[in-house]
């Protein structure tokens, strides 16, 4: 099992904080350091920072962690400098990037910055239409010329440059709850599938989607990788669980439907059950507060050794 490091930054962390946090994780021996890419904070300041300017420069801070989004909203950035940042940061890292795109949701920091939220079926065409924008730019051979002609981006005689570090391209990650089309975009463009703190038994459903939609596409579902992100709240005893608890802002009851809960000896124990039901192969861990860094620390003590 691979345990990543997932954070929410825009709730209240400054890059100072994230430049720790993700540092440390590289200490600990963890394989990444993701974020999510969101632009409304919860409580004012420090306020929001922007995903890929923080990924570029935390590229040249450390040396063997995988940095990337769960997720980047196509909404955000046109598909064409998408591919451009991304393929950037994959060289700033030396081949460390991964993508996750999504189709968007929060329609309060849209409006709160003038960015255009359209209804969800759009959304889903300018995902579909940025799936192929980017991986096309990105394979497109040096010398020739990209065209794409969809529903919601045109892109004309572009010379899809830069390229980015790692052959063929940087992993897509795709996730979701949709039952049709998400499926079916994973099917055709995605390497790792995640679900997002689902249910266990909502999560089997979603994977066994997912596997008929690559059966469809004349796709080996084996494939695809299968992730999760869940909540993390591990702590040495009652006393520190429940602080744990009380930093995700969520009751115990509902934290535990999609998250993982309780001393380290009972998190591997869940981390089993997820894997045995779902078929999970990698789990982000969501910290919510990155100033708890003996947070990361039990997980990499207590957690990592027992998984192998």
């Amino acid at each position: 099992m691979d345990l990543r490091i997932f954070t929410e930054p825009h709730l209240g962390a400054t890059y100072e904080d994230q430049l720790r946090h993700a540092r440390l994780t590289e200490e600990c021996g963890f394989g990444a350091w993701f974020r999510s890419d969101h632009f409304l904070s919860r409580d004012g300041a420090p306020g929001p920072t922007d995903a890929w300017v923080t990924l570029g420069a935390l590229a040249r801070e450390t040396s063997r962690v995988r940095l990337g989004t769960l997720v980047t909203s196509v909404t955000f950035r046109h598909a064409g400098l998408t591919a451009v940042q991304v393929a950037q940061v994959d060289q700033m890292s030396g081949g460390r990037v991964e993508l996750g795109l999504g189709a968007g949701w929060m329609e309060a920091e849209h409006t709160a910055h003038g960015v255009p939220f359209p209804e969800v079926g759009t959304r889903f065409d300018l995902l579909e239409d940025n799936l192929q924008v980017v991986t096309g730019m990105w394979a497109t051979p040096p010398g020739e010329l990209f065209d794409h002609h969809g529903p919601t981006v045109t892109v004309s005689r572009s010379p899809g440059l830069p390229k980015p570090a790692q052959h063929p391209r940087p992993p897509i990650i795709l996730g979701g709850k949709g039952a049709r089309r998400t499926p079916a975009l994973a099917a055709r463009f995605a390497d790792e599938f995640n679900l997002p703190f689902m249910a266990m038994d909502e999560g089997h459903a979603q994977f066994g989607r997912v596997d008929q939609a690559c059966h469809a596409a004349g796709r080996d579902p084996g494939t695809v990788l299968r992730s999760a992100a869940l909540t993390a709240a591990v702590g040495r005893d009652e006393a520190e669980v429940a602080r744990r608890v009380g930093a995700t802002r969520q009751e115990l009851g509902q934290l535990r439907g999609h998250g993982l809960v309780g001393t380290p000896d009972e998190v591997v124990e869940q981390i089993g059950r997820w894997h045995e039901r779902t078929g999970v192969e990698r789990i982000y861990l969501q910290m919510l507060d990155l100033a708890d860094l003996d947070h990361v620390e039990l997980v990499a003590a207590a957690v990592l050794p027992q998984l192998g």
